[in-house]
């Protein structure tokens, strides 16, 4: 296993882990306010726009992968850019495909015990930002989860990022296009450490966001 973790490799993971925290954090900054504002407001069509939500939530990475593809492309209404075959393009497609995962599990969360924490902090006079801090720290076990879950699907990604990424070799190979290019060439060992790798990061990050999370909660027990 160590003989397999070379120089290349080492790259390969550092270029994962860059793509997939960057493209999470954007989509949770995103995502986490979409879901409240959601299930806040009224307007008409609200129930079509939710839909729209949980179908993008089921959207096939190679259609992300698609669209970004097209619209980065050097013909392209953004081809300008010159982002095609590039980490920057690899987090716009994952954003597109994290966000709606994140924003949907919030909005059902929020629809379940929104208006009840909102009342609450009215009766206790709260303004709107108290209420809205509040209204995260009641949600933060379901709001760690949607991004726990945006987290997993960007690590897992291959479709979209392969094809906006191209899989060129150090430059835009991540763990999982390399897992299945390995396969494809008969190089199971490698394949089998990547995915070794791949999980324990997985579970590396779950348990210290967890920790982290359970530390804040007894600080403000305390309090």
């Amino acid at each position: 296993m160590i003989e397999l973790l070379d120089q290349e490799t080492w790259g390969i993971i550092g270029l994962t882990l860059r793509m997939t925290f960057s493209s999470t954090a954007i989509s949770a900054i995103l995502g986490v306010p979409i879901g409240l504002w959601l299930q806040r407001t009224t307007f008409p069509g609200k129930g079509f726009i939710v839909s729209i939500n949980r179908t993008l939530m089921g959207m096939p990475p190679v259609v992300v992968g698609l669209v970004v593809f097209l619209l980065f492309m050097r013909t392209g209404p953004f081809g300008f850019f010159g982002l095609l075959f590039s980490l920057r393009a690899m987090v716009i497609a994952q954003v597109i495909l994290i966000t709606p995962i994140i924003s949907g599990i919030v909005y059902t969360a929020a629809a379940r015990n929104g208006d009840r924490i909102r009342s609450f902090a009215h009766t206790m006079g709260a303004s709107k930002l108290q209420t809205q801090i509040l209204l995260i720290k009641e949600l933060g076990n379901e709001i760690f989860f949607a991004v726990i879950t945006g987290f997993g699907r960007a690590m897992s990604e291959v479709g979209a990022i392969a094809i906006v990424g191209g899989n060129i070799r150090n430059l835009t190979r991540t763990m999982t296009t390399t897992i299945a290019l390995d396969i494809n060439r008969g190089f199971r060992d490698q394949a089998i450490v990547l995915g070794i790798i791949l999980m324990v990061i997985a579970f590396v990050v779950q348990i210290t966001v967890d920790v982290l999370r359970r530390r804040e909660q007894r600080v403000d027990e305390n309090f």
